[in-house]
């Protein structure tokens, strides 16, 4: 992790909860995260903060310095951050090849409502998340897509109408979730208050994701919708379909290897983690990764054309050269 928090304010999130009463949103120095990066082993890293892109002078000169480190890596960020900038082309020049995407709904009012506004415009209309991903795909970098369910907004349908626009838009993998009203979020709040909280019993959410009375559905129809898009999207049928929406066939078989290795062998992770065998298969990993790293007219274009240097100082700030970058 080279930042804490997000600079963004979702109702239900929990950051706020966690932050409250302090800094929400903080970065390392840039030259103390490339430090350490520098003394881990191996090529592969994964970054744990909940948005890469968040502070854009500290993300262009992290990028900066992992260019020729060899690395590859992946993270997560939001599609408005994807949409704006050149933070996308930077990134995958420096090795990223996988981005967590919080689309969350592709409903508008849902997202409203959960404020979400940074994937809404100023109209109030969603966020081109097609053109986010076509702008991933033809970098190599793959996309694991985020939704929540049961946001107010949401109704019976839209668990088929999600996994169907994933499965469209090729998303290699998608991580799925219910929406639960944390203790200490806005979202809490406004289903206290609403009544529709149904138990404080958080024991239960080992079993149960549900905690709530959803407006769209009920809470078993929630549950239910949950699981079955799991199934739906990570089918071998969906995993196929989906893979074949890439251009280049060493796009589908990662999209394809990745998916199926990620939820289909399950079991085979088990094993070799408890095994300690997973590091004698990570440079397969890592070779997989980096099977659709970006084209070299693209990469000439953004190293040559667009890279403006960015000098580091001993403080980790960014020297001047950092405000001619537009």
């Amino acid at each position: 992790m080279v930042s804490r928090g997000c600079p963004h304010h979702c109702t239900f999130c929990y950051k706020d909860a966690f932050f409250e009463g302090g800094k929400s949103f903080y970065v390392q120095r840039v030259d103390t995260a490339l430090a350490e990066i520098d003394r881990l082993p191996g090529r592969h890293l994964y970054f744990l903060d909940d948005h890469m892109f968040g502070d854009v002078r500290f993300a262009r000169g992290l990028f900066e310095g992992l260019r020729g480190m060899g690395r590859v890596f992946q993270g997560a960020a939001t599609v408005e951050s994807v949409l704006r900038g050149d933070l996308c082309e930077r990134a995958a020049g420096a090795g990223l090849r996988s981005l967590f995407l919080g689309f969350e709904s592709l409903s508008e009012a849902a997202l409203a409502g959960s404020g979400k506004n940074h994937n809404l415009d100023r109209a109030g209309r969603r966020r081109d998340y097609e053109a986010a991903i076509r702008r991933l795909d033809s970098l190599g970098v793959s996309v694991n897509g985020s939704f929540v369910f049961g946001l107010d907004g949401d109704g019976r349908d839209t668990f088929s109408r999600t996994v169907d626009w994933a499965v469209r838009m090729g998303l290699t993998t998608a991580t799925f979730h219910v929406a639960t009203p944390y203790p200490g979020t806005a979202f809490f709040r406004q289903i206290e208050s609403q009544g529709r909280l149904l138990h404080r019993n958080w024991e239960k959410y080992d079993t149960r994701h549900t905690v709530f009375r959803p407006l769209g559905m009920t809470p078993q129809e929630l549950e239910a919708g949950y699981w079955k898009a799991y199934r739906d999207f990570y089918s071998w049928r969906n995993i196929w379909d989906s893979s074949r929406s890439h251009v280049s066939v060493r796009a589908r078989a990662k999209h394809a290897m990745y998916a199926a290795l990620w939820k289909r062998c399950e079991p085979a992770w088990n094993v070799l983690i408890r095994s300690g065998a997973l590091g004698v298969i990570r440079p397969v990993i890592e070779a997989g990764l980096d099977l659709t790293r970006p084209r070299v007219s693209e990469r000439k274009r953004v190293i040559d054309d667009e890279y403006v240097p960015v000098t580091v100082s001993a403080s980790g700030k960014a020297g001047p050269l950092a405000d001619r970058v537009s």
